[in-house]
């Protein structure tokens, strides 16, 4: 039996039971990685000293201490823009090549305390910056399904790391897609929680008001179980909210009778390859045969959804970037005239280009004179999509379209002409804007055709009932044969 190719919860039910040991499964795993690492550069790092030595310490427990681990034994992965404490924490760039994290995030902190073995960080986008995983500094990741063609990004190196049986799950962010648009990409799911569902402690802030963790799975089931065990209140992230975790993998009962899904009209008007038009309507046929109603939903102001995102995030990035100077941590010049030129070149050095450019942007729409004009109007133009957002969630009670327009794309096509590389986010940033649940499932319609995802759309905090949907769709898709 390969031990790589076993899902989440198949692996996790074996390895309690102790048919698997934790060591010969996290070996499993870090062999996987380690053959897979050439083709893909899935991860930054892996270590293997410290997963093995944490998967013998779990095979020394037993009885009610082991049981009482959600995720006894399994190995994850982690975006390397979440720290975890005595390992590096890159975000992909080379100001923090050298960072070593003196603190867990709250994520990591929980997914310790669940018997979870971290097998490594993985490649992303610069500081989370970009939907192909093309700007780190570590070297681009390749999508496992065609090697010539992108994972997407920024979460890309953990889909990829899924998608290639690296890591039975991994943990991804999504500021405007990061986790959405790669799991597409790569063919497995991924969800973003509603924000305020998962703790931010501990990951390394590109916006704010946008980034959340989330889960990265082969499957909708190991989806929810993996959200339960991440999320949930934290004192120390002032906008986590106070609220119960419903087992979220115990309501995916596949009952959708009675339901009401709304298809999000400027999303499948036009603009969509046929592959993906095609998976999208095959979607609705099988929500149709399972009891939903379909309903045409109009946002009207969806079509500013992109503009507004990429004001108001890049002027959340000029904040946050602020603090990588030199002086405390990181990337420091090695030549400079006084305290200004080593500011200046620091950062000349230690940021790529994308990241420059979003600070740019970011401290042009803060400045005196175009605050008003953009950044106050992005704000003002976002609490109307939000609106949008809440009278269509009187109507229906999930909503679905396309994850991304189109399959993924080749290496290097989108690289030199960053506008069209923002519209790769075209369909996921609305969910971000309004904080809702939003998750993407693989749903082909065709064989040995590269992954096209489904993406749904929920109230805040329906993760549970946005899950059954998912997996109610999952499973159709199953029975009919597609892969």
């Amino acid at each position: 039996m390969d031990i790589w190719r076993l899902s989440l919860s198949e692996l996790g039910g074996k390895v309690l039971a102790g048919e698997i040991s934790a060591e010969a499964a996290a070996r499993s795993f870090l062999t996987r990685a380690h053959e897979r690492q050439a083709e893909t550069n899935a991860f930054i790092t892996l270590d293997d000293e410290g997963a093995l030595a944490r998967a013998k310490a779990l095979d020394s427990i037993g009885g009610e201490a082991r049981s009482s681990m959600r995720l006894f034994g399994v190995p994850i992965a982690i975006k390397d823009n979440i720290c975890v404490a005595g390992k590096a924490t890159t975000c992909g760039s080379r100001i923090l090549q050298h960072f070593v994290s003196p603190y867990n995030a709250t994520v990591a902190e929980k997914l310790i305390s669940a018997g979870a073995v971290i097998l490594g960080k993985t490649n992303l986008d610069e500081f989370a910056m970009g939907s192909s995983t093309e700007t780190s500094f570590f070297g681009i990741t390749r999508n496992p399904h065609d090697l010539d063609r992108s994972p997407g990004g920024s979460s890309g190196g953990s889909t990829a790391a899924v998608a290639a049986g690296c890591a039975p799950c991994a943990l991804g962010t999504d500021t405007g897609g990061s986790i959405r648009q790669p799991a597409c990409f790569c063919g497995v799911v991924g969800l973003k929680p509603t924000y305020g569902r998962v703790s931010r402690y501990g990951l390394v802030a590109f916006a704010p008001s946008f980034d959340q963790i989330g889960p990265i799975t082969r499957n909708v089931q190991d989806a929810a179980l993996l959200l339960e065990v991440i999320a949930g209140y934290d004192p120390r992230d002032s906008t986590s909210v106070n609220l119960s975790v419903p087992e979220f993998s115990k309501l995916l009962d596949g009952d959708l009778s009675g339901l009401k899904v709304g298809v999000i009209k400027e999303h499948v008007e036009g603009g969509l390859t046929p592959l993906v038009a095609r998976a999208v309507q095959d979607a609705m046929l099988s929500l149709e045969r399972l009891g939903v109603e379909i309903v045409p939903v109009s946002l009207p102001h969806l079509n500013y959804a992109v503009a507004v995102y990429y004001i108001l995030s890049t002027a959340e990035t000029s904040s946050n970037l602020l603090r990588y100077d030199g002086v405390r941590y990181g990337h420091r010049a090695s030549s400079y005239s006084d305290l200004v030129d080593m500011y200046r070149k620091t950062r000349e050095d230690g940021f790529g280009q994308e990241v420059k450019r979003r600070i740019i942007l970011g401290t042009f729409v803060l400045s005196t004179g175009y605050y008003e004009a953009y950044y106050l109007k992005a704000q003002k133009v976002r609490t109307l999509i939000i609106q949008d957002l809440r009278t269509a969630f009187e109507k229906v009670d999930v909503l679905m379209g396309p994850t991304s327009p189109q399959e993924a794309f080749k290496i290097g096509e989108k690289l030199d002409d960053p506008l069209t590389m923002y519209l790769s986010d075209v369909f996921t940033i609305p969910a971000n804007l309004a904080g809702l649940p939003a998750i993407s499932i693989p749903y082909n319609s065709e064989e040995n055709a590269l992954p096209v995802g489904v993406q749904l759309i929920a109230r805040a905090f329906d993760e549970a009932g946005m899950l059954r949907v998912a997996g109610a769709l999952e499973g159709e898709n199953s029975q009919t044969g597609k892969e």
